[in-house]
């Protein structure tokens, strides 16, 4: 795997990702979904092909390129051909409101904005409202192409890979001013390489893929990966459990990553529906984007045979920080040591009786900064390049790492510290209960617990038995004041569950 240490350092560009492939495994399928589909032999064709149509659409080296889709063959190829230009991708998702994409659109200051319409309506109406035209371009098909922004201004263009911007990653969520991450070629391709390695992705391996390439892991630990591994990579648009079951038992699946709550619906739909889970090629599950609680793991493991990796990260990251590891299996919910290559610190964890501090880190991962928010940057990443996380964290005796929960997210409750993740573990482990989140809200000289669970379709729960299940694992101060039963969790595309709705909501007692 030398090439692998190759890409990630000097001047390499993400669009060279799959090059090692092209002669070896040329007839091999590189990239798949279920209108289209790419060898290794083709891709290079038909990624020059769409930085062909980019170029001779006015994009330049240093330009940004605003691309509006869901997960599909032609997104990726846009991804790696607007490297080709040396121009920046800010790649978001067709779900977002219109008022969003016209917000990255401002911010951004794209050149030009790409819409996926064959693969999602809502791609095409975000087209339409924005006068985008459609385009018929060799390769790819039809897409959507908006108007040239003459304004825009191009960004320098770095040799340096370790310097020179790939992708922007938006992390604003639903509210709030956009938040823009700069990743760098060699952020990108050392999380890709370090996939690769710890998951021992070779040609032989099928990955599913509907974490959404606007999310920093769909782009770096399932598309750098894969391409870098030689596998096929089936990209989907939407996560839905019974097409994933599906895939699992007839698609030769064998690297599967998810969010814990694409999981616990998996488990959810094969108890309420009666169908028995198969996956007789997969041989890696990997969970992270939120916390992995304990119930889950263990129900998936007795499901399925299999270990259910688990591992932290953040888009400032990207986004890989600690990983468990293939040959040492965990029982618990620990996100493994730190990847190789990097260094972490838990700040200020010599002060706590727990042992509990912030989570800190150093290395290749670390972003570039946020565009054109000079102070954010300088609140995120010290003078001497650590990443302050804002993650609350403890080192075990063993070297891995134990994620509590976020510093904005902690509950002191009379004086005592709750971390949110000890009181969904306890929630997440009473039958009816799919997954949960627990918030704080404040009420007069204290702060109290509210817990919003999801529960089994079509089935009821028993919210006395749940107090008499909590009472019996949580510390009285842990107890949550309220508990709110919801049809179903707000979540991001990626699954993870959208705790600022849930803070919000509690705060205005809109339950």
């Amino acid at each position: 795997m030398d090439h692998l240490l190759n890409l990630a350092q000097g001047s390499c560009r993400i669009h060279k990702v799959f090059e090692t492939w092209t002669a070896k495994h040329g007839s091999k399928l590189a990239l798949v979904d279920d209108k289209f589909s790419i060898k290794y032999g083709d891709l290079g064709a038909s990624v020059e092909a769409v930085a062909h149509e980019l170029e001779q659409s006015g994009v330049r080296a240093g330009d940004r390129v605003l691309l509006v889709s869901e997960n599909c063959v032609v997104l990726a190829v846009s991804i790696l051909a607007v490297s080709l230009l040396d121009a920046w991708s800010a790649t978001v998702n067709a779900r977002l409101s219109p008022r969003e994409i016209e917000n990255f659109l401002t911010h951004s200051g794209a050149r030009r904005a790409l819409y996926f319409s064959d693969v999602s309506p809502q791609a095409k109406a975000h087209g339409i409202q924005q006068g985008a035209v459609n385009v018929d371009w060799p390769g790819v098909g039809e897409l959507m192409i908006g108007p040239l922004n003459e304004a825009a201004v191009p960004e320098p263009v770095e040799t340096d890979g370790s310097r020179q911007v790939a992708a922007m990653v938006y992390t604003s969520g639903t509210t709030g001013a956009p938040k823009a991450v700069m990743l760098t070629h060699a952020n990108l391709l050392f999380i890709g390489a370090n996939g690769c390695r710890m998951r021992k992705i070779a040609p032989e391996d099928v990955v599913y893929g509907v974490l959404p390439l606007s999310h920093v892991y769909g782009l770096s630990s399932l598309l750098m990966a894969s391409l870098l591994g030689g596998a096929a990579l089936h990209l989907v648009p939407r996560y839905q459990p019974d097409v994933l079951a599906h895939a699992l038992e007839n698609d030769g699946i064998t690297i599967l990553h998810g969010a814990p709550a694409m999981y616990a619906k998996l488990l959810e739909w094969s108890e309420r529906e009666g169908k028995l889970l198969r996956a007789p090629a997969l041989r890696v599950a990997q969970s992270g984007g939120a916390p992995l609680t304990l119930p889950l793991k263990q129900v998936f493991e007795s499901t399925f045979g299999l270990s259910l990796q688990n591992g932290y990260g953040m888009t400032e990251a990207s986004p890989s920080i600690c990983q468990t590891r293939l040959d040492l299996p965990r029982k618990d919910c620990s996100v493994g040591p730190p990847i190789p290559g990097i260094e972490i610190r838990v700040q200020g964890a010599e002060d706590s009786a727990e042992g509990v501090g912030e989570l800190w880190v150093r290395g290749p991962n670390v972003m570039k900064g946020y565009y054109r928010a000079p102070e954010l940057t300088a609140e995120a990443i010290t003078s001497d390049g650590w990443l302050r996380t804002g993650d609350l964290a403890r080192l075990e005796p063993d070297g891995t790492v134990s994620i509590v929960g976020r510093s904005k997210e902690l509950i002191i409750r009379s004086g005592f510290n709750v971390y949110p993740i000890e009181v969904e573990q306890v929630l997440n482990a009473f039958p009816e209960v799919v997954q949960s989140a627990v918030v704080g809200r404040q009420v007069e000289g204290n702060e109290e617990v509210v817990a919003f669970i999801e529960c089994t379709k079509g089935m009821g729960i028993d919210l006395q038995a749940l107090r008499v299940h909590l009472q019996a694992n949580l510390s009285p101060y842990k107890m949550p004041s309220e508990i709110v039963v919801l049809d179903q969790l707000p979540a991001a595309a990626t699954g993870k569950i959208l705790k600022k709705e849930l803070q919000d909501r509690a705060a205005r007692k809109v339950i």
